[in-house]
């Protein structure tokens, strides 16, 4: 029966809408690009977003395949269930819950189907579920690779030399020590394995998830060289293994005839270094040779390794309960109390490279000394974790295949130092170093089998985990150099292979099994450390996304757990902690410099969250102290004129917000606004914001960038003085630029515009500078000379002042000096006021020159030339315009009308206004006309004057000034006199 299809066919129209942010209609001028600035060229670029555009009527098609049962008739399905009448329609076809977008949610990049309002093509089958790779449980997955892990040659042939050296009583304080260090962090890493899921790179992968990708990296990286390091430790105890189960295999061989300067009956042959070396480099090589052409074999035979491990314990346990006085070997004397009781203190002492007692070694063996012998015997926990995409329910088999696996091998290696002091001689613990062959029943055959067969195995799986952990770390894309180890998925990673197989055979090289445990076991520890820290920070902050299974968990078990870790690796050795913190510091300062920025959700971003939150509610809502006052500026980025195309700030605003902070400290908030309706422009301001910030990152600006939709500027602007920020953190500051252009492009809109800006913020009690010659702001290489010249008109709490000290710590203004200039009313003033002013300028330890001007030598002075030119053009432009608003009202028998609203001029008032800016504009051009910067005061705009008005007076008091800071502070201080 053919399958039955249904057409759906929709037809939509978006509106178009353009992706600028300028209205129609408005003809705007562009800044003109200098040459040198590189943020104009660089950021142009930089490819725009495609805005929306108007869609054609296209039709959706929803392919529906069925299964056809026996009978031939088609089961009553539908898409998403039986066939009946919707009752979900209202939520729309692509907001129903599927399987597709649960998995995205797990953070799995997995393509949802379009829908029919995108205008695509649907299709969806129904189909049988096709089979899926056989997973493993508890058993087969997690507890038999912890347990072949654990179970190593520590325990085969250096396990009952330790209870020799240390005795019994501080050997079971040495497993107890060791074990629950191991313990600590296999809770820890139960909680964060169950609390979602996990992709590959292991405990990399938790740690990086939890403390950010530096951290991840760093101890990622460490644990890589364990890895590979751990590889080496193998085939040298396989090695070595197999020399003394056959000894003509040795080329060269070394005979100990004295221990503790006393001759011995037997001399003990001892398998030489170079025989090590010779033999662990071709093991190792053979065994690259399988990784490469059988990785996927040794896999599937993986669980057959632990069968020779069983037999030999069964042999072992068997000998030892069989053992006879000298028998089956010369110092084993069974089970036996005197045994017992002589072996139970310590007997440390010097040990020649081979671990034979010898007075003269090189070598003294303490506790802490044997922490570090002893504790790759405890290692392993992470192997269930490393297989996590291979486990039916991570959630529930990591925890107990692991918990299991490391409290069946704490328990056996406590029974085991029981039996041990027990059956020999503290003599023939410490020079047999294979006592568990010796002891075997029937034969020692058997022992030295599993021993091989066991560290070959452990460092098979040595050589295929760790280069997978270097790839997984290298497929973040986190480091740049690691990119060559990349790997594509369900590929081989040959490259990181032959990495790993280079470093083992390093170590190898070595050939001491003594010196390689300890480093092993610091990279180790670090990575437990970082293990039980991620779970310590996750669930002290206890957000919202911490909800793990496992439920035996508490903060304070995983500070435990690290700072264990922590004195163990300084118990074995400072030196080695030392250096191993050192590489990992090192890691950490390459990857936080050279790395690109990651967001995993990390657990340092919620404390940085939480430390914020509670920052904010300390600071309350009342009013700062002028000591703690920090300029919190909103840069106004839409400009007055057209920027250049993908430059979403004019460069200059981006070096001015720089300006106004100490050393870099402070934050900026980067605003624009679009004009047009929200909903048919969230797309655009989405993108408009990426680019806005990623233009603030490109020019080294500490800030934020926020887009707003808005009818006009105005409404959007008048919206942002109300909300923006929260508490203590709202922006202070408002930072634009001149509209200079108005007049020149007959922007009649502007000046309503302009004035309502300043309005609104003094209303809301903000502080406003006004850069007038944004275009010829110095960046940071631009060294200024002369003067920073403050005319000082009206109390702003200081802030005028506090901007020019800012601007000398900058290296651009750090060679200029401040001059502030006075008006007193009267001559007589003038000292006075110059005196006032200099003690205050001392007593807020600001070094400045202080000009003194009086009204009467403003009255005397003669105007600049420019300026009665700039005077005469205003008082016509005023004029006209006064007459055209007079003509109207009576044509329109209404009251004066300006900008929508009535308006009362008094014209005696206007044309003081006009004297007065023309007066500071002629004083402005005779003192700093040379300056480098001026700051001037903000005049409030006259109330109930037209628009048209106030902006001839700024355009007057502005005129021929090349870079002029316009400040208005706000009803409150900013500097303070004491300490």
């Amino acid at each position: 029966m053919h399958s039955s299809k249904d057409e759906i066919e929709g037809d939509e129209e978006l509106a178009a809408s353009s992706g600028s942010g300028v209205s129609r209609g408005r003809r705007y001028s562009p800044v003109v690009a200098h040459d040198n600035d590189r943020a104009v060229l660089e950021m142009s670029s930089i490819d725009p977003r495609s805005s929306s555009s108007t869609q054609d009527h296209k039709k959706v098609k929803v392919n529906i395949q069925q299964d056809v049962d026996s009978e031939g008739s088609i089961p009553n399905h539908s898409v998403n269930g039986p066939q009946r009448e919707s009752k979900l329609e209202l939520f729309g076809f692509d907001s129903l819950v599927n399987i597709l977008g649960l998995k995205s949610m797990t953070g799995d990049q997995i393509q949802a189907p379009p829908s029919p309002r995108d205008g695509g093509n649907v299709s969806i089958t129904l189909e049988r579920p096709r089979p899926t790779a056989v997973k493993s449980g508890t058993l087969m997955g997690v507890f038999v690779p912890c347990l072949q892990n654990i179970m190593g040659i520590i325990y085969y042939i250096r396990f009952s030399w330790i209870v020799g050296m240390a005795g019994i009583g501080e050997s079971l304080l040495l497993v107890a020590f060791c074990g629950s260090c191991t313990f600590l962090t296999t809770i820890s890493l139960s909680a964060i394995a169950t609390n979602g899921a996990m992709k590959g790179g292991g405990p990399y992968y938790l740690i990086g998830r939890a403390l950010g990708p530096e951290v991840g990296v760093s101890i990622g990286l460490c644990f890589f060289l364990g890895n590979a390091v751990a590889g080496a430790m193998y085939v040298l105890g396989a090695v070595e293994t197999f020399l003394d189960a056959v000894p003509a295999a040795g080329i060269l061989r070394e005979t100990v005839t004295k221990v503790n300067g006393t001759n011995i009956a037997e001399p003990i042959t001892r398998p030489s270094l170079h025989d090590l070396q010779i033999y662990g480099i071709v093991v190792t090589i053979l065994l690259c040779f399988i990784v490469f052409g059988g990785v996927k074999m040794i896999n599937r035979v993986a669980p057959a390794f632990l069968v020779p491990v069983l037999l030999s314990l069964m042999c072992i346990f068997t000998g030892i309960l069989l053992a006879r006085h000298d028998r089956p070997a010369v110092g084993i004397t069974g089970l036996s109390v005197k045994s017992f009781k002589e072996n139970w203190g310590p007997a440390y002492q010097r040990t020649s490279n081979a671990g034979i007692p010898d007075p003269n070694g090189k070598i003294y063996w303490s506790f802490n000394a044997l922490v570090g012998l002893f504790f790759p015997a405890v290692t392993g926990i992470m192997a269930g974790s490393n297989r996590s995409a291979s486990l039916k329910d991570t959630q529930r088999s990591i925890p107990v295949g692991t918990l299991a696996a490391t409290l069946t091998t704490s328990g056996l290696y406590l029974v085991s130092v029981l039996i041990f002091g027990s059956v020999a001689t503290r003599d023939k613990l410490l020079t047999d170093r294979l006592l568990t062959a010796t002891i075997a029943w029937p034969f020692p055959a058997i022992v030295y089998v599993g021993i091989i067969l066991s560290t070959l195995g452990a460092a098979l799986q040595s050589l295929t985990g760790a280069p997978r952990l270097l790839a997984a770390i290298a497929n973040d894309d986190i480091l740049p150099v690691l990119n060559y180890f990349k790997v594509v998925d369900g590929s081989e990673p040959h490259a990181a292979t032959f990495f790993t197989a280079f470093l083992c055979i390093g170590c190898v090289v070595i050939g001491n099994l003594d010196l390689i445990s300890p480093t092993i076991t610091m990279f180790y520890l670090l990575c437990y450390a970082g293990v039980n820290l991620s779970c310590f920070l996750l669930d002290l902050l206890d957000a919202p996304s911490w909800r793990p299974r496992w439920k035996f968990h508490h903060w304070s078990i995983s500070l435990v757990g690290a700072l264990l870790c922590v004195v163990i690796m300084f118990l074995i050795s400072w030196s080695f902690t030392v250096v191993s913190l050192a590489l990992a510091s090192l890691i950490y300062y390459y990857v936080s410099i050279k790395g690109k920025a990651g967001d995993w959700g990390d657990g340092f971003k919620s404390a940085y969250f939480q430390l914020a939150l509670r920052s904010l509610r300390s600071l309350g809502a009342s009013q700062v102290h002028p000591k703690n006052w920090y300029p919190i500026p909103l840069i106004f980025c839409r400009p007055w004129g057209k920027l250049p195309e993908n430059v979403p700030c004019h460069p200059k605003l981006a070096d001015f917000a720089n300006c106004m902070k100490k050393k870099g400290r402070g934050m900026s908030i980067f605003i624009s606004i679009i004009d047009g309706d929200y909903h048919e422009r969230a797309e655009d301001a989405k993108a408009a914001c990426k680019q806005l910030s990623t233009y603030i990152d490109y020019k080294n600006c500490e800030g934020v960038a926020e887009i707003v939709v808005a009818p006009n500027m105005s409404e959007g602007f008048r919206g942002i003085v109300q909300t923006m920020g929260l508490g203590n953190l709202k922006p202070n500051i408002i930072v634009m630029r001149y509209p200079e252009i108005w007049r020149r492009e007959n922007l009649t809109e502007i000046p309503a515009t302009f004035v309502g800006i300043i309005n609104d913020c003094v209303v809301a009690n903000k502080a406003v500078v006004i850069v007038k010659g944004l275009d010829e702001w110095p960046n940071e290489y631009q060294r200024q000379y002369g003067t920073i010249d403050l005319y000082w008109i009206v109390r702003d709490g200081g802030l005028m002042l506090l901007l020019s000290q800012l601007l000398l710590t900058k290296d651009s203004f750090e060679g200029c000096k401040i001059q502030v200039f006075c008006i007193a009313e009267e001559d007589s003033d003038a000292e006075g006021l110059k005196a006032d002013v200099k003690k205050f300028l001392y007593d807020l330890r600001m070094q400045a020159e202080v000009i003194v001007i009086s009204m009467k030598s403003w009255e005397g002075q003669g105007e600049q030339q420019e300026s009665i030119e700039a005077f005469s053009a205003a008082q016509h432009r005023i004029a006209s315009y006064l007459a055209e608003m007079k003509e109207r009202a009576e044509r329109d028998k209404t009251p004066l009308m300006a900008d929508g609203k009535p308006v009362v001029v008094n014209e005696q008032q206007v044309e003081k206004f006009l004297y007065t800016t023309l007066k500071l504009n002629s004083t402005i051009l005779k003192y700093s006309r040379m300056a480098a910067v001026v700051f001037v005061s903000l005049p409030p705009p006259p109330a109930n004057h037209p628009a048209f008005f106030y902006m001839e007076y700024m355009d007057l008091l502005v005129e021929n000034v090349p870079r002029l800071l316009i400040v208005r502070g706000y009803r409150r201080d900013v500097v303070t006199l004491f300490t």
